[in-house]
């Protein structure tokens, strides 16, 4: 019997729940059930008492032994069930994609706060308030489906809009530019990150002799590598990230008149990253990290949302702009084109299955509604031209559009027919037109008015193989970004270079990258050359001479623009036999009150007895949950239990990581042996709050600064 649907969040999965067995927490989730119909779903659900079936509908009376002659014997050809079984498990996995192989994926809701159709006819931004359903897929790009989540890389960022006029597919990263200008070098970019063919490796890292050299020969990819190697290709989480749209598109009102515009996805949760050694010891404690990160915050009820902002401007001031508008590799700067709200995106449901959705999700650029259109940018009319090759390896089969997370939620009517895993049952004598029939046999009809038309722009041109002049600045953007750094920031682009072309073999290599970097800043040349011990080459030949006076822009910080709060975070809180009962609720209740979460790491995962005789179940043991887990972190040791603690190589690991990380530590006298023994009781500084039951909320509202840069450590 099919239970009937639950949505996930914060009321969703109370809930889900109560439907469980017995309504233990840990239990598996309702499973939801619907009618396939326009662009439904089908969730199949499974009830203790159902039959078991084949696939066909069979009840099966063994599902345990194989058909046999004999309890001995050979097993029989005839055993359909065996036989379509393992049929089954031998097909389960499809390809991976080729890049952005490493996802995942969350239900949620886009809400319309702007009425913008003064510039589009999309109906999406037509009334203010409107709700459309939306799945939303985050990604590592140059992974295997098994790597793990906290490499070094960009981040796809792919929201699919279930819109009244057709599915909206705004395919993006975290990043707003890319690392080349048109597609034709897309297929290059992507063997020479990958792992190189005569070894196989290595998996998910730019860190090799193969990128760097397509670089050093692509000096369009400069100003994307600054990105790269920066704190933005190592976010804390997906929920504290940005996404953009990369490309400049165009809106395109009920009048036929144009718009330039760049879509930004700003998070509510405010912006972070991790430090480098701490991406490393993550990726050894936690390889899905990230995952279980969004999947946590969803089923608690901690639902993360995005603003959707536009940039909009016309084409003079396309024209009049420093850079091209059609260059991926060009962002513009939101001081000069401030953001306008339009929208709120909130995940409120986790997926149901993670191949069925997440997995066999298809996005495509090409994928508008009327009143969106494209532009001329090279690398985006690349990209509207490759997805669906992409969809049809992947999932086998032009009918990709039938599977319930990739089908419309509007009516569908159109006249393809068959091809493989065709589900639908088309009724009638036709299948073409124009026909002459009447009535239902006739069919759909375009409709001039409420369709789609593209922008009617003019152009001319003479034919070729060619790039415009306007995208041959490739340093001066790249120079703006540095300069817009924190000093901090600045520290970590240097020392991420410094790492990246250390693990190039060939000098040669590392010194294109410094003639390169030369024309970025002296600066950031110098300390990376002194980093590698290499001397300086001459600066690398210029297309156009870069730029020295473009104004720093805040909005390209993290630190600049980081959260206010300790909202949405975690705290770690070690604790002992003995831990003071009445300090651990006071923390427990100021995590509470900020919106975070507190979980407790004990010397094994049974629990603790506490002060005040309770038992206290732990989150986790001392060796399975390092500080690294972790946005900052409260030592509660009783007297016994620190000097216990102080002899133990993953508790003194615990305290010196996060010292060296630069977290708030919130700590207890009692806790001054484990301080001693990790190297940290004579460097104690304001990033170092002593607990009591009084100063707990403090404490809290220190961890919302999430860093004490002003430590001086290094990991």
């Amino acid at each position: 019997m099919a239970k009937k649907s639950t949505k996930q969040g914060a009321e969703g999965a109370t809930k889900t729940q109560a439907a469980t067995a017995d309504g233990a927490a840990g239990q598996p989730r309702e499973q939801r059930t619907a009618v396939t119909g326009s662009g439904g779903e089908l969730h199949q659900s499974v009830d203790d008492g159902d039959v078991l079936t084949t696939a066909h509908g069979t009840p099966l009376s063994d599902n345990q032994n194989s058909l046999r002659a004999g309890q001995r014997g050979p097993t029989l050809l005839e055993d359909f069930a065996m036989r379509e079984k393992i049929f089954h498990f031998d097909h389960e996995r499809i390809p991976e994609r080729v890049v952005h192989a490493r996802g995942y994926g969350a239900h949620g809701t886009f809400e319309t706060t702007a009425d913008l159709s003064d510039i589009t006819r999309a109906a999406i931004f037509a009334t203010p308030g409107a709700t459309t359903e939306a799945f939303v897929r985050f990604s590592t790009v140059a992974g295997a489906k098994g790597s793990f989540d906290l490499a070094r890389d960009v981040r796809g960022f792919a929201v699919k809009l279930y819109t009244t006029e057709g599915n909206w597919d705004l395919v993006g990263n975290n990043i707003p530019v890319f690392f080349i200008q048109d597609a034709i070098k897309f297929p290059d970019l992507v063997h020479a990150v990958k792992e190189d063919p005569d070894r196989g490796f290595p998996q998910a890292q730019s860190a090799h002799d193969t990128f760097w050299d397509f670089v050093s020969f692509t000096p369009e990819s400069i100003h994307m590598t600054l990105w790269q190697m920066s704190d933005r290709a190592i976010p804390r989480s997906f929920r504290f990230m940005e996404g953009f749209g990369v490309h400049t598109f165009r809106f395109v009102n009920a009048d036929g008149k144009s718009t330039f515009v760049k879509f930004h996805w700003r998070p509510l949760q405010g912006l972070q990253s991790v430090l480098w050694n701490e991406a490393v010891k993550i990726n050894g404690a936690d390889p899905d990290f990230h995952r279980r990160d969004l999947w946590d915050a969803i089923t608690a009820g901690d639902l993360p949302q995005w603003d959707l902002a536009v940039q909009v401007f016309d084409e003079t001031f396309a024209d009049e702009f420093d850079f091209d508008v059609l260059d991926a590799t060009k962002l513009i700067p939101e001081e000069l084109v401030p953001l306008r709200v339009v929208g709120r995106l909130t995940l409120d449901r986790v997926v149901d299955n993670d191949f069925a959705e997440t997995e066999q999700v298809a996005f495509h650029t090409g994928n508008v509604p009327p009143g969106i259109d494209f532009s001329d940018d090279p690398l985006l009319q690349g990209r509207n031209f490759s997805y669906l090759d992409t969809q049809l390896s992947r999932l086998g089969t032009p009918n990709f559009t039938q599977l319930p997370v990739n089908a419309p939620r509007c009516p569908v009517a159109h006249f393809q027919r068959d091809g493989q895993m065709q589900t639908n049952v088309p009724m009638g004598q036709v299948n073409y037109e124009p026909n002459g029939f009447a009535g239902p046999q006739r069919g759909p009809r375009a409709d001039a008015q409420a369709g789609f038309r593209s922008y009617a722009q003019s152009l001319d041109g003479e034919k070729g193989r060619v790039r415009s002049a306007t995208f041959a600045d490739h340093y001066s953007q790249a120079r703006q970004f540095y300069v817009s750094q924190t000093p901090v920031e600045q520290d970590h682009i240097v020392k991420a270079y410094t790492f990246e072309l250390s693990k190039c073999e060939l000098p040669e290599v590392r010194s294109r990258i410094l003639a390169h970097l030369l024309n970025v800043h002296e600066d950031l040349a110098n300390a990376v050359a002194a980093g590698l011990g290499m001397p300086l080459p001459e600066p690398a030949i210029a297309a156009v001479e870069p730029r020295t006076d473009l104004a720093p822009s805040d909005a390209l910080s993290i630190l600049k623009k980081g959260p206010k709060s300790f909202a949405g975070r975690k705290l770690g809180v070690m604790v002992t036999d003995g831990t003071d009962a009445a300090v651990l609720q006071a923390l427990r209740e100021a995590v509470t009150q900020a919106g975070a979460v507190l979980e407790t790491i004990a010397p094994v995962v049974g629990g603790v007895v506490l002060s005040d005789g309770s038992t206290l179940l732990a989150d986790q043991m001392i060796d399975g949950g390092p500080s690294v887990l972790y946005d900052a972190v409260a030592l509660l040791p009783s007297t016994a239990g620190a000097k216990w603690l102080a002899g133990r190589s993953t508790a003194k690991d615990f305290v010196a990581d996060a010292f060296a990380h630069h977290k708030f530590i919130g700590y207890t006298t009692k806790a001054q042996p484990l301080l001693a023994a990790a190297g940290v009781a004579d460097s104690i500084d304001a990033g170092c709050v002593k607990l009591t039951k009084s100063s707990a909320v403090k404490f809290i509202k220190t961890c919302g600064a999430l860093r004490h840069w002003d430590r001086e450590v290094q990991p």
